[in-house]
């Protein structure tokens, strides 16, 4: 009787540490958590590569401090370097988190930004990786799933902005469909919080003058609401003349996403063309007809068009014509960034023009190898002299699959202007 006894009670212990094994294996599996990985060699110098395209890549790279390419992946957020290699490569650093997912990237200076699903907004140092500060923010509310090559996430991240106060620092202003919140990006403290109707209300970028864009039909007509981006405060609230009852504002002149945009072109909804406004930082947005329609982009004070064949500069201010280019064949603006207009041809050149100017600053064809030219642009970005640009097929339509929609695996070609 003693022998069955002591096994019955031995298997019975195994089995409670079988049991006690696999909760901790659970446990350790699904428990939130998160994984940094710090660099482990220096922060790299600024190269200077050769203009003309340096590679291809799979994914859509951030430029940041001209140093480091910053990537976005479902839970994670890494960078390689050198900013000018020919492909992806092992990570400089990398951030996860689980079992949220990342929902956008910003980068300023040496500060990288991520957004998560559960609104937690982490900082980190570009040049470490390691982790600067947390903080809780607005949870994100819906937001589509990003195509393989992550561009929306890391060149356009929904509801996450930053510009600079009227004292120089620099704020992040994090938004949701029911609050919005801003926050010292030196260290992540939390200036102030505003809970807000999501059904009636969106929020469409910061201004170079400190200000928050949102478009308010909650108690009326749509109109544009200005708020302090450093402490909340709504500026101003105004409404284009004759403006359509369903207004779609969007920022242009921007210096990166939606950030620190120095214009804004109204419009309804389906309307292709749309007025042009400057926005001064005090009182009401300022008329600027140069940026009316959906060809015409800003630089500063400069709007660059490019119609009919024909690429104009002109006074965002005034209108007044200060240069114009007949010579460069049909071509579309395919980014802006501050002294730089890209423009593309239909033989997929890469033309870099002066806004104040039109002189041309370079020109090449965008191809690389055996690849051809065979594409139609997707999204693009530029920063610091550098141009990121997705290939799609020929023909791609926004309902196909992504095997169906961009031109190959490496389909993001990186180039230096």
């Amino acid at each position: 009787m003693g022998k069955p006894a002591g096994r019955r009670i031995l298997v019975a212990v195994v089995a409670v540490l079988a049991v006690a094994a696999s909760v901790a294996v659970v446990l350790r599996v699904l428990a939130p958590a998160e994984v940094e990985t710090v660099a482990r060699g220096a922060y790299p110098a600024a190269p200077t590569p050769p203009v003309g395209v340096i590679g291809r890549l799979p994914v859509a790279p951030l430029v940041v401090d001209g140093r480091l390419r910053v990537y976005a992946g479902t839970r994670q957020v890494y960078a390689d370097q050198p900013v000018s290699g020919k492909h992806r490569v092992t990570p400089f650093w990398s951030y996860r988190r689980w079992p949220a997912r990342l929902v956008g990237v910003l980068a300023e200076g040496t500060t990288v930004v991520s957004r998560w699903s559960d609104g937690k907004l982490v900082a980190l140092d570009a040049r470490t990786g390691r982790v600067a500060w947390r903080a809780v923010g607005p949870e994100p509310g819906a937001v589509p799933k990003p195509r393989r090559t992550y561009a929306a996430t890391v060149w356009d991240p929904a509801g996450l902005h930053v510009t600079r106060a009227a004292d120089g620092r620099a704020v992040l202003v994090a938004a949701g469909p029911d609050a919005i919140g801003g926050y010292e990006l030196a260290d992540g403290r939390r200036l102030w919080r505003a809970e807000v109707a999501g059904d009636c209300r969106a929020d469409v970028g910061t201004t170079a003058a400190g200000e928050l864009v949102g478009v308010d039909s909650c108690a009326g007509p749509a109109t544009v609401e200005l708020r302090d981006a450093a402490t909340g405060a709504v500026r101003t609230r105004w409404r284009p003349p004759d403006a359509p009852e369903q207004l779609v504002v969007t920022p242009v002149g921007c210096r990166d996403g939606h950030s620190a945009c120095r214009g804004l072109r109204t419009s309804g909804r389906g309307d292709d063309t749309g007025r042009g406004w400057l926005v001064p930082g005090e009182g009401e947005p300022v008329a600027a007809p140069a940026l009316d329609g959906p060809d015409a982009e800003l630089d500063g004070e400069h709007a660059v068009s490019a119609a009919g064949g024909v690429v104009t500069g002109r006074s965002a201010r005034t209108g007044a014509e200060l240069w114009r280019r007949a010579d460069l064949g049909a071509v579309r603006i395919l980014a802006v960034e501050p002294g730089r207009v890209y423009l593309l041809t239909e033989g997929r050149d890469l033309i870099t023009l002066d806004p104040a100017t039109g002189a041309e600053r370079s020109r090449f064809v965008l191809d690389i190898g055996r690849d051809g030219v065979g594409w139609q642009p997707g999204r693009a970005h530029a920063a610091d002299g550098y141009v990121a640009v997705e290939r799609l097929r020929e023909g791609a339509r926004a309902d196909d699959d992504d095997q169906g929609y961009f031109l190959m695996a490496e389909s993001v070609l990186l180039a230096r202007t």
